[in-house]
């Protein structure tokens, strides 16, 4: 794990460039966008203008990772704690919600952006459910960069919705208690369609995963950075990606 602190501009360029040739990008980011009240309440903005802000963020996390050659991006957008907020908060995110798959899903398209969502999406509301699901229909056959999002989502929660799903089966004869194993399990996650990521992305300071794919992370790379999610641009992107590419990730072994 690294704290990244105030990441140095001054050394990365503009461009793609600044990820070396050699380097071994990640094949799965997933980021928890931490900050976007924070930067508000500096600015003495109502929260709901650090999420708008954050959204143009999630637009250049998206275009950069799909330039840089990783092929998935998980983005932890809304927990299953989440509803705990103030309602009127709840509801300006909803909204958002509403309005940025609608308005970006053309673009995403053009580009080969595949949309997938996971979380208890049965949570959300009905006309949510059907922009998403009509999100997912219209780009499932793109392969450019398949985007993630997890909504009304937590870690745990995951993990009961599966172990309840392979108790099903064992009582359905489709599998044998005996036969149980990480890979059983993995397949019966929300991402069970989608490898586990190489590399987790936390912004705002905070040092821990909040509920965030918790079986996944068994073997990825940890970074933390200080900046706010609003303020987590290209540059600090592509730094992250230096840093994984120096990593030496060992799963385990001894080399």
């Amino acid at each position: 794990m690294i704290n990244m602190g105030k990441i140095e501009q001054s050394n990365i360029t503009e461009t793609l460039s600044a990820v070396p040739a050699t380097a071994s990008v990640p094949r799965h980011v997933a980021i928890i966008m931490d900050g976007n009240g924070r930067w508000a309440k500096k600015r003495s903005l109502p929260r709901i203008a650090g999420h708008k802000k954050g959204m143009d963020t999630v637009r250049s996390a998206i275009e950069t990772c799909a330039e840089a050659g990783v092929e998935y991006l998980t983005l932890y957008a809304f927990s299953s704690e989440n509803w705990k907020r103030p309602d009127d908060e709840v509801s300006g995110l909803m909204g958002l919600l509403r309005h940025y798959v609608v308005k970006e899903l053309g673009e995403l398209h053009k580009q080969g952006v595949r949309l997938r969502f996971i979380g208890r999406l049965e949570g959300l509301a009905e006309d949510i459910q059907d922009i998403l699901k009509s999100a997912e229909k219209r780009t499932e056959n793109n392969s450019k960069l398949t985007v993630i999002i997890a909504l009304n989502y937590g870690a745990r929660a995951e993990l009961i919705d599966a172990f309840k799903d392979l108790l099903d089966k064992v009582d359905e004869g489709q599998i044998k208690a005996d036969e149980l194993d990480e890979e059983a399990i993995s397949k019966s996650l929300y991402t069970k369609d989608f490898p586990d990521p190489d590399l987790i992305i936390r912004t705002s300071g905070e040092e821990r995963l909040s509920n965030f794919l918790l079986w996944q992370s068994a073997y990825a790379e940890l970074i933390f950075a200080d900046e706010l999610w609003p303020d987590f641009d290209k540059k600090c992107l592509l730094n992250a990606f230096q840093t994984f590419s120096k990593r030496e990730r060992r799963f385990g072994a001894r080399l």
